[in-house]
């Protein structure tokens, strides 16, 4: 009874038998895992595709990638911090990519804008503040923060007499603002 005592191997919890177990340097999976047919994600073919975009009721065509940047700067202003940022993040390596000698002048334009067109930017970004919150004719006056840093981008650029009274009329707290040296309209105390 000893001789087959010591012939008989224990099979059990976490002792297989030994013809079922691995052989030493041979794998367990020898066909292993199947590659794969794409290696990465063709993005240039993605965002360069041609989408439709719905636009207070219109529809107009654009790339993928414009239609992504129009989505993540609207969710950015609707009040996601994380899609602001990376808006911002993406103008700025744009204009980082521009050349200096392909920027427009720069103009005042005076228009009137329906009410919900820019008023949702103006107030997430802290640009204006809106004068009569219940009017449906909304009018608002520009924060001193932008107007001084639109001011600092005009470079050798100067304003006429009557452009320099439209900025003053539409600043909100015009005596916060760091005139340049040449500004010859001050505003009323």
């Amino acid at each position: 009874m000893t001789e087959q005592s010591s012939t008989v191997e224990e099979v059990g919890y976490r002792k297989p038998p030994t013809k079922t177990r691995f052989k030493k340097g041979q794998s367990g999976n020898p066909k292993g895992r199947p590659m794969r047919t794409r290696k990465d994600i063709p993005y240039d073919h993605l965002l360069g595709q041609i989408v439709v975009v719905r636009e207070d009721g219109r529809e107009r065509r654009v790339t993928a990638a414009e239609a992504f940047l129009l989505h993540i700067t609207k969710r950015g202003m609707e009040g996601d911090s994380a899609s602001a940022r990376a808006s911002l993040s993406a103008i700025e390596d744009a204009r980082s990519r521009r050349h200096a000698c392909d920027l427009p002048d720069i103009t005042i334009v005076w228009r009137s804008v329906s009410p919900g067109s820019v008023g949702c930017a103006l107030d997430a970004l802290g640009m204006a503040h809106k004068l009569n919150r219940h009017s449906e004719n909304a009018k608002y006056q520009l924060q001193p923060w932008i107007v001084q840093l639109a001011l600092s981008r005009l470079g050798d650029r100067r304003l006429s007499i009557a452009e320099q009274n439209t900025v003053v009329e539409a600043t909100r707290t015009p005596h916060k603002v760091d005139w340049p040296d040449w500004w010859e309209v001050h505003p009323s105390s």
